[in-house]
């Protein structure tokens, strides 16, 4: 059983027990969560599927903790101006396992 869910502007493939770095949530470590926008379900072949979402339908998820990624780093040059502009970025995530799916 597996469902496509949008988190934080995302959608996920998502199974029970599965863990997914999202992009970070305002919730704290060990917080329960209920993800509304559900666009479809399948039940070992029995589909249903939202236009564009399912009404009655949500996943539970379970925060286990908030980490960064790894660092990008950004570099800008024009050649022939004596111009460098070398920057980093770590984006935040944060680590959910999905519990159930209800709908």
């Amino acid at each position: 059983m597996f469902a496509i869910v949008t988190i934080a502007g995302q959608q996920f493939k998502v199974e029970e027990g599965q863990e997914i770095f999202v992009h970070q949530l305002e919730a704290n470590e060990g917080d329960d969560l209920s993800f509304d926008h559900v666009h479809l379900i399948d039940r070992d072949g029995d589909v249903s599927l939202g236009k564009p979402i399912l009404d009655s339908a949500s996943v539970g998820a379970t925060v286990l903790g908030h980490q960064k990624g790894d660092k990008v780093i950004v570099f800008k040059k024009k050649r022939r101006k004596g111009y460098k502009v070398k920057n980093g970025h770590r984006q935040s995530f944060t680590k959910i396992k999905i519990g159930s799916i209800l709908g």
